[in-house]
């Protein structure tokens, strides 16, 4: 079939607004490509139960965030990339633990990754934000509209530098020594 002129340039389009992993045919979002936050937001709730804090809301299952001031209203949201089903490299599966946790590190928009890629490490982590172990919330150049991770929650760089510094707070005397809680979603 031969394709037109228009059909051409809407495809050349296409391709070039959003690019895929060609292994698991997922939509990568980068900071280059134009996606609209509320398609995310609107995936999570816009009202919870009042946590009487302020909390961050990560559901694997719709590849999304939300940050929820004390009485329960969605402050803002985005796209979240969480852990995969399966790591090649590791050869085991790599899901970000689901529960419910504390924010114990505040980094800055130099994180880099200690251990990812294997074996010297060296990936960007911007405004790195770790609740569990190894696993944090952080700023990414590759987010999908998937879970691909190694276990941390991968954001928009501009999401994860939001949160960094206008809405997570991090251990301190002020609070108890008790940072910003954050709740992941099981699969």
């Amino acid at each position: 079939m031969r394709l037109s002129r228009i059909s051409s340039v809407i495809m050349m389009t296409a391709m070039i607004a959003l690019s895929f992993n060609a292994n698991s045919r997922h939509r990568h979002i980068t900071d280059d490509n134009y996606y609209d936050a509320s398609d995310f937001a609107d995936r999570m709730p816009t009202h919870i139960s009042a946590p009487g804090e302020k909390l961050i809301l990560v559901d694997p299952r719709v590849h999304a965030w939300g940050a929820y001031d004390a009485s329960g209203d969605l402050v803002r949201g985005g796209v979240a990339t969480s852990g995969s089903n399966w790591c090649p490299d590791l050869h085991r599966r790599c899901h970000t633990k689901s529960g419910s946790f504390r924010i114990y590190s505040l980094g800055s928009p130099g994180c880099i990754s200690h251990k990812f890629p294997i074996p010297r490490g060296g990936a960007p982590m911007p405004y790195c934000m770790f609740f569990n172990g190894g696993q944090g919330l952080h700023g990414s150049y590759e987010v999908a509209d998937a879970n691909l991770s190694h276990g941390c929650v991968r954001l928009k760089v501009e999401d994860a530098r939001w949160l960094r510094y206008d809405f997570v707070d991090g251990p301190s005397a002020g609070n108890g020594y008790r940072g910003t809680r954050v709740i992941v979603k099981p699969y």
